[in-house]
C-alpha cells in the first residue's frame, strides 16, 4: 500500500515512524509547508532504516497532478491544516486516491466538500484518530443507551499550556449528547492527553479511561484506517463506521 502523507509537524513525524516501521505501508513522500527539510529523505531524517526512502517535498514544489504523475499512490494521510485538501482534494478523488484526514476541525463548507470528494473515493475523517479513543467514544455511546439514567461526567486532561477545552472532548460531549460547558478541564505539567468519562450509577461507577502516551498512537489509528477501507466501496467514512464490525462478537 503506497502512501503519501500531508504535514510534517510533530503528529505527522509520528505517523511516519509507524507507517515506515509497518510491513503493510509504504511511505512514498511526505509534503509540508516549509522548505526546511525539502528533498531529505524522512527515515534518515527519523533515523529509521528504510529500503526506499521516500523524500520530503515542500506544498509548492509540485501540482497535485505533477505530484500524483511522478508518485502515485494509494492512500493519502492528511495531519497538515484545513486547507489543504481544497489543493488536493479534486485531483485525489478523481484518480480513486483513498483519503484519510485527522484534521481536528473543517468549516461547515469543507466538510461538504469532503462528502462530495467521497462520491468518486473512499474518505475518512477522524478529528482523533486513535483506535482507543474512538472505542471509548463507542462503548459510551452503547453504556448510555442502556443506562441513560445514569450521571455522566467528561474530565479531560493535558498539558499546563494547552488553553482551549479539548477538541477530543468536545466530540465525546456531542456523542453523548452533552453539554460542552459540563466538560471538567485539567492542566498540569507535560500531560500528553487523557480522557475520562464517568458513568456514575445508584450503587456502581464505570470509568472509561484513554490516555495518550506518545503521538504514535496517531500512526496506529492511521494505519488501522488506511488497511480498513481498502476493500471498501466508495463514500464517507467515521472511525466508528470502521470499528462497528469489531463489536459483532461470536
Amino acid at each position: 500500500m503506497k502512501v503519501g502523507l500531508f504535514g510534517f509537524g510533530k503528529a505527522g513525524r509520528a505517523v511516519a515512524t509507524v507507517l515506515l516501521q509497518s510491513k503493510e505501508a509504504y511511505l512514498c513522500w511526505v509534503i509540508r509547508k516549509s522548505k526546511v527539510l525539502q528533498h531529505r529523505s524522512v527515515p534518515e531524517f527519523l533515523g529509521i532504516e528504510h529500503d526506499e526512502p521516500g523524500l520530503i517535498y515542500s506544498k509548492d514544489e509540485f501540482t497535485p497532478e505533477q505530484l500524483f504523475d511522478k508518485y502515485p499512490v494509494d492512500v493519502i494521510i492528511d495531519f497538515s491544516s484545513a486547507e489543504a485538501i481544497l489543493s488536493y482534494g479534486e485531483e485525489a478523488a478523481k484518480r480513486g486516491i483513498t483519503i484519510v484526514t485527522a484534521i481536528s476541525a473543517y468549516p461547515t463548507e469543507t466538510v461538504a466538500l469532503l462528502k462530495k470528494l467521497a462520491r468518486k473515493t473512499r474518505v475518512l475523517w477522524s478529528p482523533n484518530i486513535t483506535i482507543g479513543i474512538n472505542f471509548l467514544m463507542m462503548a459510551a455511546k452503547i453504556l448510555k443507551t442502556i443506562a441513560p439514567y445514569t450521571d455522566i461526567e467528561i474530565i479531560e486532561e493535558h498539558f499546563k499550556n494547552k488553553k482551549e477545552v479539548s477538541g477530543t472532548a468536545i466530540k465525546i460531549s456531542e456523542a453523548l449528547s452533552l453539554p460542552e460547558t459540563d466538560i471538567k478541564s485539567v492542566r498540569a505539567g507535560g500531560i500528553v492527553g487523557r480522557h475520562e468519562v464517568i458513568f456514575g450509577f445508584p450503587y456502581q461507577t464505570v470509568r472509561l479511561i484513554h490516555e495518550s502516551i506518545q503521538r504514535e498512537a496517531f500512526g496506529d489509528g492511521v494505519l488501522f484506517a488506511a488497511l480498513n477501507l481498502v476493500h471498501k466501496k466508495k463514500g464517507f467514512y467515521t472511525m466508528e463506521n470502521l470499528l462497528i464490525p469489531y463489536f459483532n462478537l461470536k
